[in-house]
């Protein structure tokens, strides 16, 4: 039954692939005219929520959210989700009402075609490089003096146990309190379910609802670096108790 159900799924992944792939290809003239300057980057923005929506839609996954309303008054924070599919890259976009920019491995950096996204939009970052991890925080706090969220998965790349998480970096809790803006943790449920890391036909894969609980923001005005590692706890708790009231362990 299990290899079965692994089997449907590794067909789901190859159709899911191809939707992705050819949608990127149909669009990627557009990406190439918004992507070349930062003024037009809210043009590409908006592209990528309509973009990542279809795909959604033709792939069968059907978004859920939870106290969205915590987003709709907030200008810029940081953005501080699980990390427990590739799936969460596009959930992003159908989550967030307004423009963000994301910090993702610098690996994305080499992925043909796709890597536009992270030439001058998102920033890409090396974390085996100080420097590397310097110029990201940096072009993570300009973002927000620009009044835009800034996304960052703080376990920094995907558990393997997911949504079993992994301990989480202190970077983005850093920043939020440098920049004095709020932290707002976010959930994905279901997304593990959805695409699990593994192989063709090995791991959990197919449509199905994705859902997502948006977390009350967490204001950092008055905080200090003697506050880091409390905030960088409280958020983890956050989800952690999420994951296991919902039973997904």
């Amino acid at each position: 039954m299990k290899k079965g159900l692994e089997i449907l799924g590794g067909i789901w992944k190859i159709y899911a692939a191809l939707v992705f792939v050819t949608m990127l290809l149909i669009l990627y003239p557009l990406y190439l005219i918004f992507l070349r300057k930062e003024s037009t980057f809210i043009y590409a923005f908006n592209l990528l929520k309509v973009h990542t929506k279809l795909i959604l839609i033709l792939t069968g996954i059907f978004v859920s959210i939870e106290n969205k309303h915590h987003l709709s008054a907030l200008k810029s924070c940081v953005i501080t989700p699980n990390h427990s599919s590739y799936l969460d890259i596009l959930m992003l976009y159908n989550t967030m009402p307004n423009y963000f920019v994301f910090m993702g491995k610098h690996t994305l950096k080499t992925i043909p075609i796709f890597n536009i996204f992270f030439k001058q939009m998102n920033i890409a970052v090396n974390r085996k490089s100080i420097m590397s991890g310097k110029e990201a925080l940096n072009r993570c706090a300009s973002e927000l003096q620009k009044e835009h969220s800034v996304v960052l998965f703080p376990e920094g790349t995907i558990p393997d146990d997911a949504p079993n998480l992994l301990k989480f970096k202190s970077g983005a809790f850093k920043l939020a309190i440098e920049q004095q803006v709020p932290v707002v943790p976010i959930t994905f449920l279901t997304n593990y379910k959805r695409l699990q890391l593994g192989g063709l036909f090995t791991g959990k894969a197919g449509p199905g609802i994705a859902k997502v609980i948006v977390h009350e923001p967490i204001i950092t005005i008055g905080m200090t670096e003697e506050d880091l590692l409390p905030l960088q706890q409280n958020v983890f708790n956050i989800i952690n108790n999420q994951i296991n009231k919902n039973g997904h362990r």
